[in-house]
């Protein structure tokens, strides 16, 4: 059994959430509302303790459901209690002055900035950019099972999160190192952009179909 800490109680960190604990998994929730990580916790089930924000969490696996840039504020702010974690990136960070691009500059991505502010030997894990929330508490779409695309550097924290995912009954799919985060916020970013003109709803899911 593993702990995840999942910070924000928002949509994204009831999908996860939702996910890890149907894995048979222990969470815990931390937000910025006592409020708001309380209902996520009682609505998880007795597993899914609510933390108070700034109180020391003990989860091996850090999820930072939150948007971007505000994921950089919420590791710092954390940092001196994720040294040798996992943690997890699972932003899309889209430029929210024109959402017809992202944010970051080109060469890099969400979690190669948060790499650079997480303590020495933290690893950063890119995933579930590309599912979206309600399709994580239904765990399927149309029947058909969500993959998650991972990357990281860490060999043995990319296992951690993919271990996670599977047991939550996703496919997880590991694509190459951290760099490779730029492209699968590129295609978060992509999948976000066609929800309103194929009328998705924030329903689909992006999908490999294997030979």
């Amino acid at each position: 059994m593993t702990r995840v800490t999942i910070v924000g109680a928002g949509n994204m960190g009831r999908g996860i959430g939702t996910r890890v604990v149907a894995g048979g998994h222990q969470v815990e929730i931390v937000d910025r509302d006592p409020a708001d990580a309380q209902r996520l916790a009682e609505d998880l089930g007795g597993s899914a303790p609510a933390l108070d924000p700034g109180a020391p969490f003990g989860g091996e696996v850090v999820v930072f459901a939150v948007y971007y840039p505000g994921i950089k504020d919420a590791v710092r702010q954390y940092a001196d209690q994720l040294a040798g974690k996992a943690v997890v990136d699972i932003t899309n960070p889209i430029d929210t002055q024109t959402w017809d691009r992202l944010a970051t500059p080109p060469g890099t991505s969400s979690a190669e900035e948060v790499q650079q502010l997480v303590p020495q030997g933290t690893s950063v894990v890119k995933a579930f950019n590309t599912t979206f929330a309600g399709t994580l508490v239904a765990g399927e779409v149309n029947g058909q099972q969500l993959d998650v695309l991972v990357a990281g550097d860490d060999e043995a924290a990319k296992d951690k999160v993919s271990q996670l995912a599977a047991d939550g009954g996703l496919r997880p799919i590991d694509v190459g190192p951290l760099s490779r985060a730029q492209q699968l916020e590129q295609l978060g970013f992509l999948n976000i952009s066609l929800q309103q003109p194929l009328g998705l709803n924030f329903g689909s899911a992006v999908k490999l179909v294997m030979p």
